[in-house]
């Protein structure tokens, strides 16, 4: 819902044309979601209270934005800040937002950032999952 309402702001309050198709962006928004989501599961479960788990949130949170190529490009950023990027989700769904939106590409064009976010996605699921499970069990 939030992305949809983003898109239409986006679109008719800001003025900017999505090139792409808004179906597939979509679907790979909720592509996205799962490794998203399952970060916060496991940030939740690792801490043992509110306040951790709030500053464990903001200490997975900065470095995502700071180092996904939103705030500061990523060809510019020094080898191992770069390769420390690689291992953040949300550079990869940046990748596949500026792709749809800015130069209208399609699956075919865009399928290696969506294979990273599926694995990211089976594994971020997984560990969450599991360490959810040893926390209630």
């Amino acid at each position: 819902v939030q992305t949809v309402f983003v898109l239409l702001l986006m679109r008719y309050l800001f003025g900017v044309p999505i090139e792409g198709d808004v179906f597939l962006l979509l679907a790979l928004s909720a592509l996205f979601l799962l490794p998203a989501l399952s970060m916060g599961i496991l940030v939740s479960t690792l801490s043992v209270n509110q306040a951790q788990a709030m500053q464990m949130g903001m200490l997975v949170m900065l470095p995502s934005i700071l180092l996904s190529g939103f705030a500061f490009p990523r060809e510019t950023m020094p080898g191992i800040i770069w390769g420390l990027s690689c291992l953040i989700p949300v550079t990869y769904y940046v990748q596949i937002l500026r792709g749809i939106i800015l130069r209208g590409a399609g699956l075919w064009a865009l399928w290696p950032q969506t294979l990273i976010l599926v694995v990211f996605a089976i594994i971020l699921v997984a560990a969450s999952s599991l360490r959810f499970q040893k926390r209630i069990g």
